[in-house]
C-alpha cells in the first residue's frame, strides 16, 4: 500500500489532482462556450468554409489558459486557438476549447471542449466535457477512465467487420489517393459515421457506441484526449503513413489493426 513519502504513492496522487483540474477546466471551458453561444455568435473561416472560430473558442481557451497559470505556472501550454508556452517542468497542456466547431456553430450538440496533459512525449491524461449532455470524461494509460466519476468499462473488442468506424474526410480528398486509402478500410468496416469532433467521436468509443475511429493529418489536440481515454480502456492507438498522409487510427485493438493494414495495403 502507498504511504507517506513513497514515490509511487506521490506519483499517483499527483496524477489524481491533475485529473482533477482538468475536468474544472473542460467543464469551465465548455459551458462559458454554450453560454455564449446561446447569446448568439459570428464564426470566421479559417482554412476552409467547414474550418472556422468563434469568439467562444478564443474565450473558452483564455480561461483555461488563465487558470492553468495560477495553479500550474511550471506547465506548458499549447492551444488550437494559438495559445503556446514551453513552461519549464517538461509538462504541457494541449487545450481544445471547442472541438467541433462548425457543429458548435451550426447548432448541433456533437462538441466539446477538450485538453490533455503530456510529459515530454508521455501521455498521462485526457478530459472531455460534452455540454450538450453535461457529461465529463477524464482518464489515461495510468488513470482509470471515468464518466461523471463512475467507471467506464473495458473496451470490447471486435473485428473491423462488426465495427462502426468513424472519420472525417474533407471533401477535396474525394477522388485522390487519399480516399482510395480510406476506402480499403471502410469497405471493411459495418457500418460508416462521419460526426465532425474528434473527442466527441472517440469517447463514443470509449462509452462502447461506435468502435474505432479513422483519419489523416489529426493535429494534437484533436488526437491527445481521446487517446489518452481509449488507451485507459484498453484500446490502442496508432499511426501510419499511406497515400502520403499521417493517419491517426483508435479503438479497439482487433479493427485498429485491420484498419491500419487496409489503408497500407496499396
Amino acid at each position: 500500500m502507498s504511504g507517506a513519502g513513497d514515490p509511487a504513492g506521490d506519483l499517483v496522487g499527483d496524477l489524481c489532482r491533475d485529473a482533477e483540474l482538468a475536468v474544472r477546466l473542460v467543464t469551465a471551458g465548455g459551458q462559458l462556450a454554450r453560454q455564449m453561444r446561446a447569446g448568439g455568435l459570428h464564426a470566421e473561416q479559417k482554412t476552409s468554409i467547414s474550418d472556422v472560430v468563434t469568439a467562444a473558442d478564443h474565450a473558452a481557451e483564455r480561461a483555461i489558459v488563465d487558470t492553468l497559470a495560477a495553479e500550474r505556472p511550471a506547465d506548458g501550454v499549447l492551444g488550437e486557438e494559438g495559445s503556446a508556452h514551453d513552461g519549464t517542468s517538461g509538462r504541457t497542456w494541449v487545450i481544445d476549447p471547442v472541438d467541433g466547431t462548425y457543429n458548435f456553430v451550426a447548432g448541433l450538440d456533437w462538441w466539446c471542449s477538450a485538453l490533455a496533459l503530456r510529459d515530454g512525449d508521455e501521455l498521462l491524461l485526457g478530459a472531455v466535457h460534452h455540454p450538450a449532455s453535461g457529461t465529463t470524461y477524464v482518464g489515461g494509460p495510468g488513470l482509470p477512465a471515468t464518466a461523471d466519476g463512475v467507471p467506464l468499462a473495458p473496451l470490447v473488442d471486435r473485428p473491423l467487420a462488426q465495427s462502426c468506424l468513424a472519420t472525417y474526410l474533407h471533401p477535396p480528398f474525394l477522388g485522390t489517393p487519399v480516399e482510395d486509402a480510406f476506402a480499403r478500410a471502410a469497405r471493411r468496416a459495418a457500418t460508416l459515421r462521419m460526426l465532425g469532433s474528434g473527442s466527441m467521436d472517440a469517447m463514443a468509443v470509449a462509452s462502447g457506441m461506435l468502435h474505432v475511429v479513422c483519419q489523416h493529418s489529426v493535429p494534437p489536440w484533436d488526437e491527445l484526449p481521446g487517446a489518452a481515454i481509449i488507451r485507459s480502456l484498453g484500446g490502442e492507438t496508432r499511426h501510419v503513413e499511406a497515400a502520403g498522409k499521417r493517419w491517426y487510427v483508435a479503438g479497439v485493438p482487433t479493427a485498429v489493426a485491420e484498419v491500419c493494414a487496409a489503408l497500407t495495403e496499396g
